[in-house]
């Protein structure tokens, strides 16, 4: 109840193992905490918590406008809730190379099992746009150096991502990366690669496990999951899918009121109580509840 079972560190143990059992690891990007409990109950293998996601739930454009705070806190109400692994958009780690040892520590302390850092420069762009710009390599490698310097626990993941693929070529971004293994990150994260055969070539040139961006509406061809495991991904993520799908949900039943007048023709399409309350496990808190009740009237008599 309330937490998960798994404390932080067993998670971060979790998603060690799993990177080097060599598996495809499938992490649906989760908006909420309920979100993340469903993940769970259908079998994937870890969360991830979208940088792009959690600032269009605050009405912002994705250009670095969320602090630390905010992102630790949501990302904290979602690895509460699941025994998953659970990984977090660090964006540009809020800052210079202190900022990032800080940011570390702080998503450690949040639950969190590991978390991405990007060479992109301040305001940052939604990693499939066009006008991105990055940083030097040197300048990326020194935060990867921080983040792997201000962990406590050795088993929280830190990931390199690069978005020099549409800005400097694959051949560049190859060569980004190997710096940021050489700093200390434990996985790539190449963005807006093209299709299997730039991913291929990434698997090829690097020795730490590597994470695929699938989202929607990108520059990245949706590859299957067999095609994926093929090709050696470690890491596939799914970042706005499910946000994406809850907001044209919602827009379409708005519509439907606004013009019918009534929602009744849409309960077929809505989650029942029967179900949010299996999610939420209400049983358990009910038979708590009523556990500590009766043990409290036995105290008295």
């Amino acid at each position: 109840m309330f937490h998960a079972n798994a404390p932080g560190p067993l998670k971060c143990r979790r998603l060690r193992e799993a990177l080097a059992s060599g598996k495809l690891l499938r992490f649906p990007g989760a908006f909420n905490s309920l979100t993340a409990l469903l993940i769970q109950d259908l079998g994937f293998e870890g969360v991830y918590v979208s940088g792009g996601v959690l600032s269009a739930a605050l009405g912002l454009p994705d250009i670095g406008l969320t602090s630390l705070s905010e992102v630790a806190g949501r990302s904290h109400e979602i690895a509460r809730v699941t025994d998953l692994p659970t990984i977090v958009d660090a964006d540009t780690g809020f800052g210079e190379p202190l900022n990032v040892a800080r940011t570390i520590q702080v998503l450690e302390e949040s639950g969190l099992a590991g978390c991405h850092l990007e060479d992109q420069v301040n305001p940052k762009r939604c990693g499939h746009l066009d006008g991105k710009t990055v940083v030097g390599s040197a300048e990326m490698a020194r935060k990867i150096t921080a983040a792997v310097s201000a962990r406590r626990d050795d088993d929280f993941v830190v990931c390199a991502r690069t978005d020099a693929r549409a800005i400097e070529g694959l051949d560049m971004a190859i060569e980004r990366a190997k710096a940021y293994v050489d700093a200390g990150a434990d996985m790539i994260f190449p963005e807006a690669l093209a299709d299997a055969a730039e991913i291929e070539a990434f698997r090829k040139a690097i020795q730490v496990p590597i994470l695929v961006n699938l989202t929607e509406f990108g520059k990245t061809e949706l590859l299957s999951t067999s095609t994926l495991e093929s090709l050696g991904v470690n890491v596939a993520i799914y970042p706005v899918t499910l946000f994406r799908m809850a907001m044209g949900a919602a827009e379409r039943a708005l519509r439907t009121m606004a013009s019918t007048g009534t929602q009744a023709s849409l309960i077929p399409e809505m989650q029942s109580r029967t179900r949010l309350y299996e999610l939420l496990q209400y049983d358990t808190y009910t038979t708590f509840d009523a556990t500590v009740f009766q043990a409290s009237n036995k105290e008295r008599t």
